[in-house]
């Protein structure tokens, strides 16, 4: 007999978790909006990869979170001029 599994409905509450790329400008650089994306919304920020010259950041940051949070840091970051991107992860079969 073959067991049914029931799937939770996802809510706004429901925890998720977001790998993004960033790509901000130089009048960002300076600016410490990663730290404002954790003070202002209910998100843990984890900085996964990054690389920053004068001309332009470019960050690979994780946000977890309760769904609606992420969904509005991402929307916040996009209105402060960054450039939000979600990371492709490629699956490689052996």
């Amino acid at each position: 007999m073959a067991t049914k599994s029931v799937r939770k409905p996802t809510t706004s509450k429901t925890p998720e978790q977001q790998r993004l790329w960033l790509m901000y400008p130089s009048r960002l650089i300076q600016k410490p909006f990663i730290w404002e994306v954790g003070q202002k919304f209910k998100v843990i920020t984890n900085i996964r990869q990054c690389s920053v010259t004068d001309e332009i950041g470019i960050v690979c940051l994780e946000l977890d979170g309760p769904r609606d949070e992420v969904k509005a840091a991402i929307r916040w970051m996009e209105k402060q001029g960054v450039n939000v991107e979600p990371v492709e992860i490629g699956v490689i079969a052996g």
